[in-house]
């Protein structure tokens, strides 16, 4: 074990800590006094940051300054992690025959789809740690990757590569295993019609690694692998008939409210309650792979969170070396399946373990071993992270607002990066002001991020007796702004682009799309009778009246230029689109 000098005590500092300090407690009594600090109060923040805490307790911007310089003359205490563990150079011995393990190397491949090569190796002490192996792949137009294997039991070890481009590659292994290290051999990579990785594109938008457009329409089910397997298989079938393309979903298993059940199988091999932080369950990442490639089929880019704060099991403290070699597993895994986003965490900020550095460390192994380079982000609880990182393709934004729609207009000028909304609340019926919008509401705020340029997802959290919640496990799907979600994305699709840009928010409520060609102009919550338009000089339109919520289209009769007074229904929920005739 090592012993890690945590420094002195701030916002990140995690509640508990701060309580458990006679100095520090009585810096935190001053700042939100006693009756704030009774066990029924604080029982639930003593596993998240302080700052979360004086967040709940409305402490003032002047109180938490003077917080903040108290705590920090008081130490933290010593947090004792395991220490890093090398590859060993001598793992097998001298006269062990270089290259010499069985080679399982298919003879083809195709471009955007897995290509899988095993090996059967060395089994002895623990290879996990053990044995490095990567694979050198070249491509006869001078292209040189490098890929990270990983041991996947039985004496079996895996590289798995995802070809961008058709030829013949040449491959070479390195390894600290004798028996795996300067293996050859080639493949011939053909052309193929797949789709590939979902890519930035345009600055502000998505596309497919061949260049279909790509409009992320996300859902939420954090823990849905982590259920019974009938409860995951219902899963699959309620996301087969949703117009969901992206799933937010977690690799450790979560701790919260309506999600307290303890699963199969872990990431990490266990034996009673005590689990092995140098050796992964194989089997728990099978499952997962397994599940991943039935989104796939489905259409469906699985955006993998790889660390959270709802925490039971000490996997948000496992410490710096344990946290790079889980990430260094999972990345070089899951890295040649088409279908994976990789979210760094999920309420970076109320992860108390970590610091910026933390995450900026994790995020450069991403890099390191992500030779497919899918997109990759982050997500705040409170505080928004700063997206100008370069290894963030994209912003993935918690705000619980109704005015959510506004930030995607300001994140975007500030980032020039596309920005998901990925929690905005939940449509459902729970006492956590997230978890309680209505329907309408729901759909009202995709709508509003929508025509702003931007991209918003979903997630259900009505209460049922067996406390099945969509958005924690997954299983069916009740509520009402689903198909409504549906509707929204097939008009996108209609557009020229398949997408809709950004043009403007004012008179108009919020509006997208190509000015004169193909213009959406969304009107909210407002309910006028009537709303003028003015088209593009030049240009004659046909003017289309939809009700977002009933989920219908009235086309006026005839063509239409110049200024134009649209009649509208004077209700709530109203998009005015103009399409060129």
């Amino acid at each position: 074990m090592r012993t890690i000098s945590s420094g002195v005590m701030g916002p990140q500092t995690r509640t508990g800590d701060v309580l458990a300090d006679e100095r520090a407690l009585e810096a935190l009594r001053r700042a939100v006094g006693s009756a704030a600090l009774t066990p029924d109060r604080v029982e639930r923040w003593l596993d998240l940051p302080i700052s979360f805490f004086a967040l709940v307790q409305e402490i003032s911007d002047e109180d938490q300054d003077r917080l903040w310089t108290e705590l920090s003359s008081v130490a933290k205490p010593e947090i004792s992690y395991p220490q890093a563990i090398r590859p060993d150079p001598n793992y097998e011995e001298p006269d062990v025959l270089q290259g010499s393990a069985v080679l399982d190397a298919p003879a083809t491949g195709s471009v955007n789809s897995p290509y899988e090569v095993r090996l059967s190796g060395p089994s002895h002490r623990n290879p996990f740690v053990d044995v490095e192996l990567t694979a050198q792949f070249s491509s006869e137009l001078g292209m040189s990757i490098r890929v990270g294997g990983f041991y996947d039991g039985a004496g079996t070890y895996v590289i798995r590569f995802l070809p961008a481009t058709p030829g013949t590659w040449e491959v070479t292994t390195k390894s600290t295993a004798r028996s795996l290290d300067q293996i050859r051999w080639t493949f011939e990579v053909e052309p193929s019609e797949a789709r590939g990785p979902v890519r930035v594109a345009d600055t502000f938008h998505f596309a497919y690694d061949n260049g279909d457009t790509y409009v992320p329409i996300g859902t939420t089910a954090y823990a849905w692998t982590h259920q019974p397997e009938v409860m995951q298989e219902e899963t699959l079938d309620a996301l087969r008939g949703s117009p969901f393309n992206k799933v937010r979903m977690c690799i450790f298993p979560k701790h919260y409210d309506f999600n307290d059940n303890d699963p199969e199988m872990y990431p990490f091999e266990r034996t009673g309650s005590d689990f092995d932080l140098t050796a992964f369950d194989v089997e728990f990442f099978r499952h997962l792979e397994r599940r991943i490639q039935q989104l796939h089929v489905l259409g469906i880019e699985a955006d993998l969170i790889l660390f959270h704060p709802y925490d039971r099991w000490g996997f948000m403290t496992l410490g710096p070396a344990v946290d790079e070699r889980f990430v260094t597993y999972v990345v070089r895994r899951l890295a040649a399946f088409p279908n994976v986003w990789w979210s760094l965490a999920n309420e970076y900020d109320l992860v108390w373990s970590k610091d910026l550095a933390d995450w900026e460390h994790l995020a450069s192994v991403v890099q390191r071993e992500d030779h497919a380079h899918h997109l990759v982000s982050i997500h705040n609880g409170v505080y928004i992270y700063d997206f100008a990182v370069p290894w963030a393709t994209h912003c993935s934004i918690q705000k619980v607002d109704e005015r959510v729609g506004t930030l995607v207009t300001e994140l975007s000028r500030t980032w020039k990066k596309p920005v998901i909304l990925d929690e905005a609340g939940y449509e459902g019926d729970l006492e956590h002001d997230w978890g309680n919008l209505t329907a309408r509401e729901m759909t009202r705020r995709f709508w509003d991020v929508a025509t702003r340029g931007g991209y918003m997802t979903h997630g259900e959290t009505y209460w049922n007796e067996d406390e099945v919640i969509f958005w924690a496990k997954g299983g069916r799907l009740t509520g009402e702004s689903a198909s409504r979600i549906a509707f929204l994305s097939r008009l996108i699709a209609e557009s020229p682009t398949r997408r809709l840009e950004s043009l403007t928010s004012g008179l108009l409520g919020t509006s997208a799309g190509t000015r004169g060609e193909y213009e959406v102009h969304y009107l909210g919550s407002s309910q006028p009778r009537v709303k003028t338009i003015t088209v593009p000089e030049g240009v004659r339109v046909h003017i289309d009246v939809i009700d977002t919520w009933e989920m219908t289209v009235t086309t006026l009769d005839g063509t239409y230029a110049g200024t134009v007074a649209v009649p509208l229904p004077a209700k709530p929920y109203i998009a005015i689109r103009v399409r060129a005739a």
